[in-house]
């Protein structure tokens, strides 16, 4: 792919080296369903909780890398505040670890907590926002566990995410789902992208095209 340059600070390019060496053997495993010229890195900003500008990187499917820029771009001009956004390598892709530290991040080669099923982060196509605020929820069990005291939705609290929060208006808009619909359980940090067939993808551009 080209290198895509979308605004001051925002872009997003083919796995650089470097970062293919940070992310080998920790994020990333040798896999027989994503290959690392399937993926995109991506900087973008962001402001975090004491509202300064700050810059992030995010690895996300390549064919999203677009489409998640244009999300990020929104959420920075809405001033959207998310605490910090690192790859999940630097908690040596231990998704415990990164919810626990409030780091949003999108692309970690595992399986969904609990299960054997791959996630969506597997394929870059979910990106967790504030998750320590934002808890995934099993029944009894809250992850991070450190997450309990947010655990409780119908209390008010700041960088909620909830149906009326701007993070979530802009990724349902690009048709994105939620976490927290889900009725088995609930993740209020999960944002993810279902594939689309081509004649959805075209329709679905032209109309996020007729809404700028």
């Amino acid at each position: 792919m080209e290198k895509i340059l979308y605004r001051e600070g925002f872009a997003a390019e083919e796995l650089p080296n470097e970062v293919i060496e940070r992310i080998k053997g920790v994020s990333y495993k040798e896999n027989p369903h994503v290959k690392l010229g399937d993926l995109a890195y991506l900087r973008v900003r962001y402001y975090d909780f004491e509202h300064k500008v700050q810059s992030g990187e995010l690895i996300v499917a390549r064919k999203l890398a677009q489409e998640v820029l244009d999300i990020f771009y929104e959420l920075f001009e809405g001033g959207y505040e998310i605490e910090k956004i690192r790859l999940v390598d630097e908690y040596d892709a231990d998704d415990e670890r990164s919810m626990a530290d409030n780091n949003s991040s999108a692309f970690n080669y595992r399986v969904v907590a609990g299960t054997n099923t791959i996630s969506a982060h597997s394929y870059g196509r979910a990106i967790d926002i504030n998750p320590l605020i934002n808890p995934y929820i099993v029944g009894n069990k809250v992850m991070p566990a450190n997450a309990t005291e947010y655990a409780d939705r119908d209390k008010a609290f700041d960088h909620k995410i909830d149906r009326t929060d701007l993070c979530y208006c802009i990724f349902r808009r690009h048709g994105w789902k939620w976490g927290g619909d889900w009725n088995n359980s609930k993740d209020y940090q999960h944002f993810y992208k279902e594939y689309d067939s081509p004649l959805k993808m075209a329709v679905n551009k032209l109309k996020r095209a007729l809404l700028r």
